[in-house]
C-alpha cells in the first residue's frame, strides 16, 4: 500500500471554514476513482459527520523525504548562482524558399 496525502477543504460559504491535509494508505493508483474515493472514506472516518460537505482538493503521493529535511532545503531564502553565463546559441540560417 502506498501512503497519500490529501488537502481539503471545506465549503466558502460555512460558518467554520476549515482546510487542512491528512495522510491516508490505499491500493489504487494516483489520481484515479478509487484512490479518490480512499481518500473521502479516511476524511468521513477521521472528521465525522461534519465533513460530509467538505471537498477534497488534491491528492499527492508522499514523498521519500521527511518534512524536515524538505524545509530544511526550501525555507523561501533564494539560492544566488555564482555560475558563469552560457554561451548565447548561434541560430540556423533557413534557405528561404519563397
Amino acid at each position: 500500500m502506498a501512503t497519500y496525502i490529501a488537502h481539503y477543504q471545506s465549503p466558502k460559504g460555512s460558518h467554520d471554514r476549515e482546510r487542512g491535509l491528512f495522510e491516508f494508505e490505499s491500493d489504487a493508483r494516483a489520481n484515479t476513482k478509487a484512490n479518490a474515493h480512499d481518500a473521502r472514506l479516511k476524511m468521513l472516518e477521521l472528521f465525522g459527520a461534519g465533513a460530509v460537505s467538505w471537498t477534497i482538493e488534491k491528492v499527492e503521493r508522499k514523498g521519500a523525504a521527511p518534512a524536515e529535511k524538505q524545509e530544511k532545503t526550501t525555507d523561501g531564502q533564494l539560492a544566488l548562482d555564482f555560475r558563469p553565463p552560457k554561451p548565447e546559441r548561434k541560430r540556423k540560417h533557413s534557405k528561404g524558399y519563397w
